[in-house]
């Protein structure tokens, strides 16, 4: 594998698995472009270096073929505006059109390739299909983290089809293996995990993952009432798992074996219905009445949590604190945005994973106030629960 910084594509045409699964509204507009600007970088150090571009994705989950609902067409005229260049478009992935634009691409030019999974082929990670789509590209980079943890012709297979020095990651690829990898395997201490979200059993992998690195662990959102009454508390009506209980205290004393602290909720933000515009109280925790349900964690608690993340070297953070769609009760992931932020400010390196951290992260203002931000959603939850992922590994070899 060679590292992307330092290798020289002029002349040569790179095949660059990006990941433009975009949503786009009902007239196939995009209305959230993150992914496709997170790519730029990688295909300006390309042609910049004299080299072309053919990029291949997938967008949606087409079920019967070639579907123009899913078509990679629609992406185009914004892509060129990103890349500064006019993009072309082969309105197939494999095939004569595809073969010769991109036998024809001259330096400097970009050519997008229609969607992948308009073939059952990709998903399937079929051999002959991932061959058939090496022959386009003389190098290859992946530069698709968020599809790392599938074994898909365009994400895995195909790396076998270039030499070790003719495959690479790209940066957003780079930048997400050497974030995790940073955080999982060379973690200064004290290291801590802020875990949120609805389910115990969402998150029992990363939890176990992390009992043996990190030397806190902070348990928020709808995960904690399993937490309290697994331990004889009163959680009223609010989101817990009853059959994953022996599994919560099972936790709690496998951390208390290995010396890492967890650090639950110490009061709560209940309210007496789902809803923004509810009736609230605090409660303390294993403390809350019938008819009550907790959306967030208290005062008292952020307070706590604050000081934890401040004395802390690492933060990886994944999943909310509690319902922070909701405004009246945001202020508990609002806090562990704010800590995350100033812990990294004073030297700290922060690592925010997951849909609803980024989420949240973005939407409070601080992507830019953390260390990384992934962008891999699946990819980074299986990474952090200590799974290879195919696409690192074929990578890498």
């Amino acid at each position: 594998m060679s590292s992307f910084k330092d290798f020289s594509f002029a002349g040569k045409k790179a095949l660059i698995r990006v990941d433009f699964n975009v949503p786009l509204n009902d007239a196939f507009e995009i209305t959230d472009d993150n992914r496709m600007r997170a790519t730029i970088p990688t295909i300006t150090k390309i042609l910049k270096d004299g080299g072309s571009v053919i990029l291949m994705s997938h967008l949606g989950r087409p079920k019967e073929g070639p579907t123009d609902k899913y078509s990679l067409k629609h992406i185009v005229a914004h892509l060129s505006k990103l890349v500064g260049v006019e993009v072309q478009f082969a309105n197939d992935c494999i095939g004569a059109e595809a073969i010769d634009k991109a036998a024809a691409l001259q330096a400097g030019q970009v050519l997008l390739l229609e969607n992948l999974r308009f073939y059952k082929e990709e998903e399937k990670g079929d051999i002959a299909f991932a061959e058939k789509l090496s022959k386009l590209g003389d190098v290859y980079v992946n530069d698709a983290f968020g599809t790392a943890h599938r074994a898909h012709a365009s994400t895995a297979i195909i790396a076998q089809f270039f030499s070790p020095a003719n495959r690479t990651f790209g940066w957003v690829m780079e930048g997400e293996v050497m974030s995790a990898e940073k955080v999982m395997h060379a973690a200064q201490k004290p290291f801590v995990a802020i875990i949120g979200g609805a389910k115990v059993s969402d998150k029992i992998l990363i939890i176990e993952n992390l009992l043996d690195r990190a030397t806190d662990i902070i348990i928020g959102g709808g995960m904690a009432y399993t937490f309290f009454k697994a331990q004889g508390g009163k959680i009223g009506k609010s989101i817990h798992e009853d059959d994953r209980m022996p599994l919560a205290l099972e936790i709690l004393a496998k951390a208390k074996a290995k010396g890492v602290h967890i650090h639950l909720p110490v009061d709560n933000l209940v309210a007496d219905d789902f809803s923004n515009i509810a009736n609230t109280q605090t409660c303390a925790s294993g403390e809350i009445p019938d008819g009550w349900e907790g959306l967030d964690v208290g005062e008292k608690s952020r307070e706590q949590f604050a000081k934890v993340i401040l004395a802390s070297k690492t933060i990886l953070w994944n999943g909310p604190m509690g319902v922070f769609e909701m405004e009246n009760f945001q202020a508990g992931t609002k806090a562990i945005a704010v800590a995350v932020a100033e812990a990294t400010q004073n030297g700290a390196f922060s690592l925010v994973g997951g849909g609803d951290s980024v989420s949240a992260v973005n939407q409070f203002g601080f992507n830019d106030k953390v260390s990384y931000v992934s962008t891999g959603g699946g990819a980074m939850l299986e990474y952090f629960e200590g799974k290879t992922l195919p696409g690192i590994a074929a990578i890498k070899g």
